[in-house]
C-alpha cells in the first residue's frame, strides 16, 4: 500500500475503508502522491464534519464479565481525538465509513440524548448502577464545546441522584467542575483521566486534538482539589514507544493527590492494527518492527485478543515487565487506595412530564 504523509493535526494516515463488510477499498496512486503538490498545491484543509443523529435508545447495557460497568453512554460516535490507537475505530464501519479518517472527521452528536435517558430512567423497571461515560468516545472531545450533551447528561444525573462515571483525555472536563463537585459531594461520581505520555511532541502524533499530557495532570490536581475522586489511567501502554513514562505519569499524578491508577496494554482490533502499523512506519520507522514483536509476544502472536479476560490481560515476558513495574511505582507512591463504592440509594425515578424535581 502506498505510504501517504501524516496530515497534520490527524492520527490516522489514511481512511482505510474495511474489507470485513464488503465495501469498495481506497487505494491511493503512489505516483500522484510524489507530484501532488506540485501539481495541485497543499489542497483544502481536512474539517470536521457533524451529522445531527436523532438517536432511538441512549443508554447501551452489556454483559461483559472483565469490565467493570454493564451501562454506558455515548454522546457521539467518532471522535475529533484522532488517538490512532483507539479500539473503537472499527465502530465507524457499521456506517459505511473508515475507522481511519473518517472515525476523526466524520462525526454524528445526539442532541436528544439527556431527554432519552429521562424517558428510560423513568421507567418503573429501571434499577440504578453507575453509568460509565466516554467507554467508546470520549464525552469532553472538541464538539462538547459546540453540543453540550454531556453536561446535559450529568444534569440529569444531579437532578435524579443517579451515579455517573467519567473517562477522558480532556481537560475540558473541569468546564462541568460545577457539577461534578456536586455530584461528588453526593457520591455520584468519580472521573478518570487517560495520560499515555509526558511528551507533547509525541501526544501529539498519537492523539493529536486531546490535551496535552500536562494539561490532563493540572486537570487532574483541580478535580482532586474540588472533592472530585480522580483516577489516572496509562493508557494504552505502547512498547518502545510511552512505556518509558509509566513512572513518570504516576509520579505526576500522585504529586497531584490522586491516589488511584491502572495501566492497559495496546489492543490492536480490526483496522486499528493496520492504521497502527501505517502510523508507525510514518513515524517511527527505525522500530516499527520491534514494537509490533513485542505487541504480538504479549497477545500470544497476534495482534489482538478479543477473547473476555485475556484481552485486559496480556501475557508474557514483556507484560509482566510492564506489571511489576507500575506494581513498584503505585505502591512506593501509596497509590491504588480504592474509592468508595458510588450511591445508588439517592436515586429518584424521574418525572417526564417536564417537571424538574427541587435540587
Amino acid at each position: 500500500m502506498p505510504t501517504q504523509p501524516p496530515i497534520h493535526g490527524r492520527g490516522a494516515p489514511t481512511a482505510h475503508v474495511p474489507q470485513r463488510f464488503g465495501l469498495n477499498a481506497r487505494e491511493v496512486d503512489q505516483d500522484w502522491l510524489d507530484v501532488r503538490e506540485e501539481i495541485d498545491g497543499l489542497g483544502p484543509k481536512l474539517r470536521t464534519e457533524v451529522t445531527l443523529e436523532r438517536a432511538r435508545t441512549i443508554l447501551s447495557f452489556n454483559q461483559s464479565p472483565d469490565i467493570p460497568f454493564d451501562r454506558s453512554i455515548n454522546a457521539y460516535r467518532g471522535c475529533e481525538h484522532g488517538c490512532v490507537y483507539c479500539y473503537a475505530r472499527p465502530s465507524h464501519a457499521y456506517h459505511d465509513l473508515s475507522p481511519g479518517l473518517d472515525f476523526e472527521t466524520k462525526l454524528f452528536a445526539k442532541p436528544n440524548a439527556a431527554e432519552l435517558l429521562r424517558q428510560t430512567l423513568a421507567k418503573p423497571a429501571y434499577k440504578p448502577a453507575p453509568i460509565a461515560m466516554g467507554t467508546n468516545t470520549d464525552p469532553y472531545q472538541p464538539i462538547e464545546d459546540r453540543f453540550r450533551i454531556t453536561r446535559s447528561i450529568l444534569e440529569l444525573c444531579l437532578e435524579v441522584r443517579h451515579p455517573v462515571t467519567i473517562t477522558t483525555k480532556s481537560a475540558r472536563v473541569v468546564r462541568d467542575l460545577d457539577l461534578l463537585t456536586e455530584l461528588a459531594r453526593h457520591n455520584l461520581v468519580a472521573v478518570g483521566i487517560s495520560v499515555t505520555s509526558l511528551d507533547p511532541v509525541l501526544s501529539g502524533l498519537l492523539e493529536p486534538r486531546a490535551s496535552s499530557p500536562a494539561k490532563r495532570l493540572d486537570t487532574l490536581g483541580k478535580l482532586v482539589a474540588a472533592g472530585v475522586p480522580s483516577h489516572v489511567s496509562i493508557a494504552p501502554v505502547i512498547p518502545s514507544i510511552t512505556d518509558q513514562f509509566i513512572e513518570g505519569i504516576l509520579q505526576e499524578a500522585a504529586a497531584r493527590g490522586v491516589t488511584s491508577a491502572s495501566w492497559i496494554m495496546l489492543r490492536l482490533p480490526h483496522e486499528v492494527a493496520s492504521l497502527f502499523r501505517e502510523w508507525l512506519a510514518a513515524h517511527y520507522p527505525d522500530r516499527a518492527t520491534k514494537v509490533m514483536h513485542i505487541v504480538q509476544s504479549v497477545r500470544e502472536g497476534r495482534d489482538n485478543d478479543p477473547s473476555f479476560f485475556s484481552r485486559m490481560k496480556p501475557q508474557g515476558v514483556w507484560a509482566d515487565v510492564f506489571r511489576t513495574r507500575f506494581r513498584i511505582e503505585t505502591k512506593q507512591l501509596g497509590m491504588n487506595r480504592a474509592h468508595p463504592r458510588l450511591d445508588c440509594s439517592r436515586f429518584e425515578r424521574p418525572s417526564t412530564d417536564g417537571q424538574l424535581r427541587l435540587i
